[in-house]
């Protein structure tokens, strides 16, 4: 199954805590502080394989979470580094906040490389707080919490042209014919299930280029009906498009009104998409009973034809009759689309970002608790990580109570304080200690 999206989520590593320990050597009864510092948290990085080419391994795995820093040890030995986490992407995958829908990153054009979470920062062991008037401090610096992210992943193919139509127009016939693509064909809608890839081979500067077939689009496609929706955002990054319709009315369509309902819903999806060069190629004109002169061109005009050049010619829009079955036609419209390929071949449709993770993500941290126990008229703040931080710190010293205070202060604990109506006098119980409470 062709995959070219994914929902994810990525969550970094944590950094490791910081060490208390101290000196105790033989002859040395009061040694100093010797607490190591905690090792850095894996980060969540994202490099481009270029032999990948759908995000279908995302679509079993949905949760991806680097290695942790490991704690600081004694003697000042530093904790281990956490690894880091590599998701391979293939070319031309476009990363979005999932709640916001905003681009992150475009991983195409120079970007074969992107930190997308960086791993927490290792706390600092109890050596680095040695002073003068504290020089066994029993206190050190918690490991920089992990960081969460869910993403969507979408795979925006890159492709020079695009093929563009309702279904059952030719345009698969149309690919298998000038490229080296072998796409599915049969006589009923829906029949191109996933973007078709080829490569048109030229004798002209550049050489040729990449066509993409986008799957059949109906009216109403931009808003979910149908398959077209789903992959219209592979024509974002195109050069030119190529209308593919019916100039027969094989099955009664008016190919005029075709190519309108195609421009709305382009128009609908993305308002840039009629700024891009277009042409429009009128199929299956061998079943027109066209004449044709000696070297195979059509000479006889019919009124179809004439409708479609009346109505787009004005607009900037070439109009080539076309035969993908005979062939008839299509070596004057590969060429005209190469032309406009090379004139653009320096445009590159990158997307820019828009949500920054280091201004919008916020630092994960071990859950913690603040409730009123009105049995004891008491407010209770309880928590992994509080009482982590009770056990390195020392609330007997200024320096260590000052740390303390700070701690809720940073953690929004005093805000959840406040919330509950906590007013001066009153009293806070964490864990063993009981304090009162004053703004």
């Amino acid at each position: 199954m062709f995959a070219d999206q994914a929902k994810i989520v990525v969550i970094s590593g944590k950094g490791g805590d910081g060490h208390v320990s101290f000196r105790r050597e033989k002859y040395v009864p009061n040694g100093g502080p010797d607490g190591g510092d905690g090792g850095k948290g894996g980060s969540i990085i994202l490099e481009v394989d270029d032999g990948l080419n759908t995000l279908v391994d995302y679509r079993h795995v949905r949760k991806y979470k680097a290695t942790d820093g490991e704690e600081g040890q004694k003697r000042n030995c530093h904790g281990k580094d956490g690894e880091d986490l590599i998701l391979k992407v293939p070319y031309g995958t476009v990363v979005k906040e999932f709640t916001t829908g905003k681009v992150i990153v475009d991983m195409s054009d120079d970007m074969r490389r992107f930190v997308l979470l960086e791993g927490g920062k290792g706390g600092n062991g109890n050596q680095h707080y040695a002073t003068s008037t504290m020089q066994a401090p029993k206190y050190a610096q918690p490991g920089q919490p992990a960081r969460e992210l869910t993403l969507v992943l979408e795979l925006k193919t890159i492709a020079d042209v695009g093929l563009v139509g309702f279904p059952s127009v030719g345009k698969s016939t149309f690919l298998a014919r000038v490229t080296n693509a072998r796409p599915k064909i049969a006589d009923y809608h829906f029949t191109t299930l996933s973007p078709n890839l080829g490569v048109v081979d030229l004798d002209a500067p550049g050489g040729g280029f990449i066509i993409a077939d986008i799957p059949g689009l109906i009216e109403g496609a931009s808003e979910g009906l149908g398959l077209g929706h789903q992959f219209l955002k592979h024509i974002e990054r195109t050069k030119i498009l190529i209308h593919i319709v019916d100039a027969a009315s094989v099955e009664g369509r008016d190919p005029v009104e075709d190519i309108k309902i195609i421009r709305r819903e382009l128009e609908k999806f993305n308002p840039e998409l009629l700024n891009k060069p277009q042409v429009i190629a009128a199929n299956k004109v061998d079943a027109l009973q066209e004449d044709l002169d000696e070297e195979g061109n059509i000479i006889s005009d019919q009124a179809s034809l004439d409708a479609l050049k009346k109505e787009f010619e004005p607009m900037g829009i070439p109009v080539y009759p076309i035969s993908a079955v005979t062939g008839a036609g299509i070596k004057e419209l590969l060429y005209y689309v190469n032309d406009v390929v090379q004139q653009h071949k320096d445009d590159s449709h990158v997307f820019e970002p828009e949500f920054f993770v280091d201004e919008h993500v916020p630092i994960l941290d071990d859950p913690y608790t603040v409730t009123y126990d009105k049995a004891k008229k008491e407010y209770v703040v309880e928590g992994p990580r509080i009482e982590k931080m009770l056990g390195y710190t020392n609330l007997d010293s200024e320096k260590g109570f000052v740390f303390f205070q700070n701690f809720l202060k940073q953690n929004g604990i005093i805000k959840e304080l406040e919330a509950l109506g906590i007013q001066d006098g009153d009293t806070v119980r964490i864990y063993g200690f009981a304090f009162d409470y004053y703004k």
